[in-house]
């Protein structure tokens, strides 16, 4: 016999045994048995949400983007080269700072020539005053005509209209001067630089863009189907992209007169209850509803809901047992964040609040106190 048989023969004799051992531990004449029942759960008061009628605010539905109330444009003014741009996307600003400076090689020139052309006025006024002071002298003594004395005062005349114009010119090309110097408006923040140095500035050309954060409202359009119930004074209620779930409460400014032409929306402007806790970034969609109703409905935080695709469910406790109930859900309270129940529970019921994963249907729950360790119990 081949020596690969013996061992052969020992692993099948060792197999054998293996499964009588095992039959023999199960029950005679039945399979093993089930799995236990899972165990009671054990609940507090805060565990649970009893139902009751609370009030649903409802309005006209708002949408639209945060936007500053002050911001400015600001354009070049005359066409030079831009020199230097000293703040960039984000910086903030003081009313009056410096933000773009243009070259002013030109406009320096002319400054100085039309400075020195109210100078040499000067001088001509002053020549013409003391001829027709002379003139007056000599015609007090019947020493000149009528004719002399009206050609001087005629000259005085010129040369002071000269240096009204001189003077003018200098005022225009001061102006100029300035100009070249782009300042900030107001204290704020620039929102957009348009322009780098090196490029050239035509006359309304953008250059920056800067905005007062703390003056951003919510500038929202609502339905023309709904603008008859709007009226200044009203509250809303809103929320904002990228704050997370964070609500904001406001009151309706303004009511635009006219619908626009091709949305058939109305223009509002909501302002910020607490502008101290309004977001500081611009152009952040928003949206949220005019509070002009309310309602009694029953409410489910969102903790208390189980979603499954399209479906909502909550654990109900109904006679010492957990079952799970389908609901139908109305639109999220932009105020609270809680969810209104169209149908599927009553006032009174009660659902658990933040339902675990590992529940059953049919599973007992009962309000307790976990039990005490031993040595807690002892006093030890």
């Amino acid at each position: 016999m081949p020596k690969s048989r013996p061992v052969l023969y020992a692993l099948t004799v060792l197999l054998a045994a293996a499964l009588a051992a095992c039959g023999g531990a199960a029950a005679p004449g039945g399979p093993v048995a089930a799995a236990s029942a899972p165990a009671a759960l054990l609940l507090s008061p805060a565990d649970v949400i009893t139902l009751a009628p609370s009030s649903l605010a409802t309005g006209p539905v708002l949408t639209g983007s945060l936007q500053p109330e002050r911001r400015a444009d600001l354009r070049a003014e005359i066409s030079a080269v831009v020199l230097e741009v000293r703040r960039d996307n984000g910086d903030a600003v003081a009313a009056g700072d410096v933000l773009v400076r243009l070259d002013d090689t030109a406009i320096r020139d002319s400054l100085n020539a039309a400075n020195e052309a109210v100078r040499v006025a000067q001088a001509a006024l002053a020549q013409t005053d003391r001829l027709l002071t002379r003139q007056q002298t000599l015609a007090s003594q019947g020493m000149v005509s009528a004719q002399a004395l009206d050609d001087a005062q005629l000259r005085r005349v010129n040369a002071a209209n000269e240096l009204v114009a001189a003077r003018a010119r200098a005022a225009q090309a001061l102006q100029q001067q300035a100009r070249t110097q782009v300042r900030a408006p107001f204290a704020g923040v620039v929102s957009e630089r348009q322009v780098s140095a090196g490029d050239t500035a035509s006359v309304g050309k953008a250059l920056l863009k800067v905005i007062d954060p703390a003056s951003l409202r919510f500038e929202a359009l609502v339905s023309a189907d709904d603008a008859a119930q709007l009226r200044v004074g009203q509250k809303a209620v809103f929320r904002v992209n990228g704050m997370g779930e964070a609500r904001f409460d406001g009151t309706l400014k303004r009511i635009d007169a006219a619908a626009n032409a091709t949305t058939r929306q109305v223009a509002v402007v909501v302002t910020f209850d607490d502008a101290a806790a309004a977001p500081r970034v611009a152009g952040l969609f928003a949206e949220g509803h005019v509070l002009t109703a309310s309602r009694e409905v029953l409410m489910l935080p969102p903790g208390a809901i189980v979603r499954s695709g399209d479906r909502a469910e909550v654990w109900r406790l109904h006679g010492g047992k957990l079952d799970k109930v389908a609901v139908q859900l109305g639109e999220r309270d932009a105020r609270s964040g809680d969810w209104p129940v169209r149908s599927g529970l009553t006032a009174g019921e009660q659902v658990l609040r933040n339902p675990g994963s590992n529940l059953t249907v049919g599973q007992a729950a009962a309000f307790g106190t976990a039990a005490k360790p031993a040595a807690a119990a002892s006093g030890k």
